[in-house]
């Protein structure tokens, strides 16, 4: 089955590929500080948690751009994912804590004498790896078949899913939810086995990053080119005849919203140990509206536009949020409508976009030197 549209795109594919997960890891394993070419273990860790944001906007766009479904619940399956995975990071930091307990330290100074049952498993990295998965899957199974088999669609399920990330906020919120409340989960050691700060660790994990968003990127060009992802696209455009034609749009949408909950827990379990900390802040309902910007500057229902998107807005919050702190979200809200009022296809429409306004103002002016009025047509 064909996977890339042209050969352009395979080729930017594959230059990609090896500039990020060989080039970059593998210069700061062979130069040193002073080298113009090494990259600082934060730069390396910055462009880390773009790369999952990247993966994170991906799985919107499997709903949003493919499937017509508007999720605002993006960051909460991601935010799951981290927090199952920073289960086992900090059950692995043991006597090392402020407080010299095997306990983790948020639940020493809460009182707690022994620990929770349903912490106990996250000491086997595989199953703190599958629950990175199977989490957010079953919270969208659940939520995602109620939602489905209602008949709930548009922008009524836009705001049942803004209100499920604010329910699910709240209670992470909590202190006697142990998962840390506010505070949630930091101060990371090691995994497995290998101290979580160096730089041998820092470019695996920087490299698992780029994996991940490159099988992505494969599902979603396999997926979308077979029967299921035709179908697909077909709910996005008319769900109405979908159904009519003898399809169940029910089931359809409720595997992809699975599917994309879990590649957004993937996301969320590489980007907590290189940031270094996992919050409820990162479930709310704004930063499911970041993704949603990012989705739509880089291109709505295009493989390469969420990446992008992903990346630029990012970026510019890095700059942005250190050159203008407290201009950011008027900076993110004027990017939003400028996509909305100008730029519909995004970024990766640009081009074609600006092409087609070229040939039309060439046409208008061939026709007014000949004293033609233009077509209405």
């Amino acid at each position: 089955m064909k996977l890339f549209d042209s050969k352009t795109e395979w080729t930017t594919f594959l230059v990609a590929g090896v500039v990020l997960l060989l080039l970059l890891p593998g210069l700061n394993a062979f130069t040193g500080p002073d080298s113009f070419f090494h990259v600082s273990g934060f730069q390396l860790s910055l462009w880390g948690k773009y790369i999952t944001y990247a993966v994170l906007a991906m799985s919107l766009n499997l709903l949003w751009g493919y499937t017509g479904l508007l999720c605002l619940c993006q960051s909460l399956f991601f935010a799951l994912g981290g927090y199952a995975f920073g289960m086992y990071l900090m059950l692995m930091i043991g006597e090392r804590g402020a407080y010299k307990s095997q306990l983790p330290d948020f639940m020493v100074f809460l009182g707690y004498q022994e620990l929770p049952v349903h912490w106990v498993p996250f000491y086997n990295f595989w199953f703190a790896a599958g629950a990175v998965l199977w989490v957010p899957g079953l919270v969208a199974l659940v939520f995602g078949f109620l939602a489905f088999r209602s008949r709930i669609k548009g922008v009524y399920f836009s705001i049942l899913t803004q209100a499920l990330t604010y329910a699910a906020c709240l209670l992470f919120f909590r202190n006697d939810f142990t998962f840390g409340g506010n505070n949630g989960f930091t101060d990371f050691k090691e995994i497995l086995g290998a101290d979580i700060n160096s730089p041998s660790t820092l470019r695996w994990l920087f490299a698992c990053s780029v994996i991940l968003m490159g099988l992505t990127y494969l599902l979603i060009a396999w997926l979308i080119n077979t029967k299921f992802g035709k179908v697909q696209q077909a709910i996005r455009d008319s769900e109405n005849r979908v159904r009519f034609s003898g399809y169940s749009t029910t089931h359809y949408k409720l595997l992809i919203f699975v599917l994309s909950a879990m590649i957004a827990g993937a996301a969320g379990a590489l980007y907590v140990p290189q940031v270094g900390i996992i919050n409820p802040s990162e479930m709310t309902a704004a930063k499911s509206l970041d993704v949603v910007v990012w989705v739509a500057l880089g291109g709505r229902g295009t493989k390469l536009g969420p990446i992008i998107g992903a990346v630029v807005v990012n970026m510019l919050k890095s700059f942005a949020t250190r050159a203008y702190p407290d201009s950011w979200l008027i900076i993110l809200g004027m990017i939003f409508i400028l996509v909305v009022l100008f730029m519909p296809n995004g970024l990766v429409g640009l081009p074609a976009q600006l092409k087609g306004w070229y040939a039309r103002r060439r046409a208008a002016a061939a026709l007014s030197s000949t004293g033609e009025a233009p077509s209405e047509a």
